[in-house]
């Protein structure tokens, strides 16, 4: 799952030291990125090898600097697209929580980001099955507006981090905020 979850030490209370500014959850939700950088190379350069394989019986003659623009106009464009895609996987969303608040960054890629926050008590996490946007659609409501979150996750990965961060906001919710961890 492209969930990185940090459940974050606090003093103990009759330590004395301040903790109450450290978060102790920190939860970043990402998009799966299915074709690495590296994955990408290798496609455009094989991807240029079959390109140039019709081109082999056309060369010493005038028709292959005909077809080598229209070659070389398709690799550019697939290159150009894939660079677009990877440009909008770089969507995030950041979920903070602490004893008294919690809060929601959602940085999009070409506008600008989006902040939300709340009060733990009063917030409530919903797992709708049908009648969202995409299946198993996760909201969090609270200070007067819902949110979605992790709309780019698989419906498995929604469904799990639904009972993660349900199982941490109750805990966030009792006295002496225990440990996060499952």
């Amino acid at each position: 799952m492209p969930v990185i979850w940090n459940e974050i030490e606090r003093a103990p209370a009759q330590s004395g030291a301040f903790s109450d500014s450290t978060p102790v959850l920190r939860l970043v939700l990402t998009p799966h990125r299915s074709l690495p950088r590296r994955g990408f190379a290798w496609f455009l350069l094989i991807l240029w090898g079959l390109l140039t394989v019709p081109l082999l019986p056309l060369l010493g003659t005038v028709v292959v600097w005909v077809m080598l623009p229209f070659a070389l106009a398709a690799l550019a464009l697939i290159w150009a697209f894939v660079e677009r895609n990877y440009r909008d996987g770089n969507l995030s969303e950041e979920l903070l929580l602490w004893a008294d608040r919690i809060e929601v960054t959602r940085t999009n890629p070409r506008r600008a980001s989006q902040h939300w926050q709340a009060n733990p008590y009063w917030t409530s996490l919903h797992l709708r099955a049908t009648g969202g946007p995409v299946e198993d659609y996760l909201t969090l409501k609270g200070n007067g507006r819902e949110i979605e979150l992790g709309a780019f996750l698989s419906p498995d990965e929604r469904r799990d981090l639904h009972d993660r961060l349900q199982r941490a906001l109750a805990r966030a919710n009792a006295p002496g905020l225990g440990d996060l961890s499952d």
